[in-house]
């Protein structure tokens, strides 16, 4: 049996910078990654890494991982821009709501400035001038490539920081023995650890189900779609617009966020598909554009599906087309990504055993406070 300090499975961002801040203190890990190389939420994203639209708690994780993140990528490109984010009201509901944050933002030392329609037309191509009333920018946070940016990591944590990482190795059984953690993999190799770390995304089929099937985490479903390259036309950073603004937890602080969800019509397509519109422009010209959500209990994952649904993603089409003006709209990509949240929680923990530590149900804060949350929680495990 091969021994060593850590082992953590799952090669997503949530595992990795688990790993990551394990290696900086100085103990020796295993990464074991079910696949190929990761193939889940890490990947399937945006690559906006937006603490602004976390509420308090988790807007503290982003802004850690903003920090580790940009450090990172003094030592080595792992495929992020330091570009900003804009939040664009389209109507004066929205614009109430971004100021009313901008004043949170101040309290909490947190940059944000507010732009007016002209300065929002100025800086962003192609925005239309008849869905613009205001914005609010905040300039510390990036765009990453998600679906390079964890491949890079990986490949630096193992060249630089002495990361043992086994891909394609299907963990099928997790054990504590005499206080020592064995894992076993698919050909019947054990490996032996201190602690073990779970990061499992939404696999819930292999280790633990019963766990599973007694927690309250459910799987989201999203859509999402890539344009063709922009001949010309460069919009840069993080673009969140108004169903963005009703839909991000740091809006419920705002002093009128009740009254204005209130009036909301409760059966408009945009909630019943959970759209709100977002745009990325990646370093080849292409624009990312979604998403939506759609839900299920996590024993019933199945129920998702793998369909993409033609309907949910000319929804979403229709809806960018009021608010930007693309020089092409032609789609050469589709895809939907998963994650598992909690209902009730904003993450699932649990320990087996005193060693066997299990962490998911991130959601839609996984690319932007996974960084910052892993520094605090593996000080924790392993003080």
């Amino acid at each position: 049996m091969q021994k060593t300090d850590v082992i953590i499975i799952g090669g997503g961002v949530l595992g990795t910078f688990h790993a990551y801040h394990a290696l900086e203190k100085g103990f020796s890990v295993r990464l074991f990654e079910k696949n190929k190389r990761p193939l889940g939420a890490t990947v399937r994203n945006f690559g906006q890494i937006v603490p602004s639209g976390m509420d308090t708690k988790w807007q503290a994780y982003g802004r850690k991982s903003l920090a580790i993140y940009k450090d990172l990528q003094t030592k080595v490109d792992i495929a992020i821009r330091p570009l900003g984010s804009i939040y664009i009201a389209s109507n004066e509901e929205e614009m109430t709501l971004l100021e009313e944050l901008s004043v949170i933002n101040q309290a909490n030392d947190y940059p944000s400035h507010l732009l007016t329609s002209k300065e929002c037309l100025d800086r962003y191509e192609g925005l239309k001038s008849d869905y613009c009333v205001g914005g609010l920018f905040f300039p510390e946070e990036i765009s990453a490539d998600a679906r390079v940016m964890i491949h890079r990591v990986l490949d630096y944590l193992q060249k630089e920081n002495g990361l043992n990482y086994h891909p394609n190795t299907l963990i099928q059984r997790v054990e504590q023995v005499n206080g020592e953690c064995r894992v076993t993999n698919q050909n019947g190799v054990t490996y032996t650890a201190q602690k073990v770390i779970i990061c499992g995304g939404d696999e819930f089929k292999v280790l633990f189900p019963e766990v599973f099937a007694e927690s309250d985490l459910e799987v989201t479903k999203l859509q999402m779609l890539q344009t063709a390259s922009q001949p010309k036309q460069r919009i840069h950073g993080n673009i969140l617009t108004g169903l963005s603004i009703r839909r991000y937890e740091s809006f419920r602080a705002c002093p009128s966020y009740t009254a204005i969800k209130e009036k909301e019509d409760n059966q408009a397509l945009w909630k019943k598909w959970g759209v709100h519109v977002l745009f990325k422009q990646n370093s080849d010209g292409s624009v990312i554009i979604g998403d939506s959500h759609e839900y299920a209990d996590a024993m019933d994952i199945d129920d998702l599906g793998f369909d993409i649904r033609s309907d949910i993603n000319n929804y979403i089409l229709a809806e960018a087309q009021k608010i930007f003006e693309l020089d092409t709209w032609d789609i050469q990509k589709s895809w939907f990504g998963r994650y598992s949240q909690c209902k009730t929680q904003d993450l699932f923990r649990h320990t087996i055993a005193d060693h066997i530590h299990i962490v998911t149900g991130i959601g839609g804060k996984g690319m932007t406070g996974s960084a910052g949350f892993a520094q605090g929680h593996i000080t924790q495990l392993l003080a």
